[in-house]
């Protein structure tokens, strides 16, 4: 009996054992699963840091400079500086405007292009009279108003030259250096479309009764269409035709080119425009806006019922200022999209002279005043200046030209 206790005893030792040799060997797998799975756990994290903390970054600087664009585009300036300053300038016979980034000066004599430090790139000369420029991306053309010479250029320098045969009304030139010239013949006036290099590429005579007169030329970026504004008075009522021509492939087989052409009675449309892949006719009363790189066709027609006194637009904005009956305020300016929808309306009352976009920018100014509008209209720096202002308008970022009777100057905003 003695033995069998003991026999029952080592067996339920051994159970026992065995029980617990198999518990601590669950936990001691338990353990080093627990052990694995935090180690992936740790490695997750760590991929997952290393992916957000360049994102966290970006992030950080995308917000940085979101904060600094819309502080200073909500920012306004009540003075400026003088970076640089050059008095030796003939500021009489020497006119200034914007190319590729630079300064475009030219007078009766001479073409330079001048860097915002008033260094000179280069320069070249020419003889004419009264030269008046034409300015579209990195292209210009320079015509002599009432003569019979133009030269073509771009931020190199001049590409070609030309000598019409009548005289030159008005020159026009695209991104892409086509240049159209308005030529007056006495009884008939001719359009003439030439090469960058100043080779001819088609010319057109028009009448004054068919199609009119021709009182506005524009050239689309593509290098083929050219869009002519004529006139015309037809039993005391004037009427208005804004004609399209295809040098291109489109246009061969059309008479005298013309691939699409609108007539206005009563409408007076003294400029006309591409406003990047868009057209817009000016009218006396309003806008048409017309769309279509081949073949354009009339897209919106704004009209207005003010009398318009000034008109500025560029790629992406085109304005009109009427008077305002206010004593408050003289001027109501209305700016709309190149799609025609109205971004804008504002009153103002700064006695302007001259109105122009500039860099994205509206800027005004008359003898002794300058201001600045954004695009949104928010006004940016009004103020007067010592001596008579002959232009003025913008280089870059919070950079202006300043052209006075006394000498030029590149000025910032502070």
């Amino acid at each position: 009996m003695a033995n069998t206790f003991k026999n029952i005893k080592k067996k339920l030792r051994r159970k026992r054992l065995l029980a617990e040799k198999r518990h601590l060997e669950k936990a001691q797998a338990g353990a080093g699963g627990n052990e694995a799975a935090r180690r992936k756990i740790k490695a997750a994290l760590r991929r997952k840091k290393a992916v957000l903390k360049p994102v966290a970054v970006i992030l950080i600087a995308v917000f940085v400079v979101l904060a600094g664009f819309l502080f200073l585009e909500k920012r306004t300036y009540r003075n400026y500086k003088v970076q640089v300053t050059s008095e030796q300038e003939d500021t009489v016979s020497t006119q200034y405007t914007y190319l590729s980034g630079k300064i475009l000066r030219y007078s009766s004599d001479e073409v330079s292009l001048v860097n915002n430090k008033l260094e000179t790139v280069w320069s070249q000369t020419y003889d004419m009279q009264n030269p008046v420029a034409d300015v579209c991306g990195d292209c210009a053309v320079i015509a002599d108003k009432d003569g019979t010479s133009m030269v073509f250029l771009d931020k190199n320098g001049i590409t070609g030259t030309v000598s019409t045969s009548y005289s030159i009304v008005k020159a026009k030139v695209s991104k892409t250096g086509m240049a159209a010239a308005i030529l007056d013949g006495d009884d008939h006036t001719w359009i003439n479309f030439y090469n960058l290099d100043g080779s001819l590429v088609a010319e057109n005579q028009t009448n004054i009764q068919d199609p009119g007169y021709p009182m506005d030329v524009a050239l689309a970026d593509n290098g083929v269409v050219m869009m002519v504004a004529y006139q015309f008075v037809d039993s005391s009522e004037t009427t208005s035709y804004i004609a399209f021509y295809n040098f291109g492939e489109v246009g061969q087989n059309e008479d005298d080119r013309i691939v699409s052409g609108y007539t206005y009675d009563g409408v007076v449309v003294p400029q006309i425009q591409y406003l990047g892949s868009n057209a817009v006719a000016l009218r006396d009363d309003g806008f048409t806006i017309y769309s279509g790189r081949q073949i354009p066709k009339e897209l919106k027609t704004v009209q207005v019922e003010q009398e318009i006194i000034s008109t500025f637009y560029d790629e992406d904005n085109i304005g009109l200022v009427f008077k305002n009956d206010s004593k408050d305020k003289q001027y109501t300016m209305q700016v709309y999209s190149s799609a025609g929808k109205l971004k804008f309306s504002k009153d103002f009352n700064i006695p302007y002279t001259t109105i122009r976009m500039s860099d994205d920018y509206i800027v005004m100014y008359n003898s002794s005043q300058l201001c600045v509008l954004n695009s949104n209209g928010s006004e940016k720096y009004f103020g007067s200046v010592d001596g008579t202002v002959k232009d003025f308008f913008k280089l870059g970022w919070n950079k202006y030209l300043l052209v006075m009777d006394t000498g030029v100057n590149v000025i910032k905003l502070s």
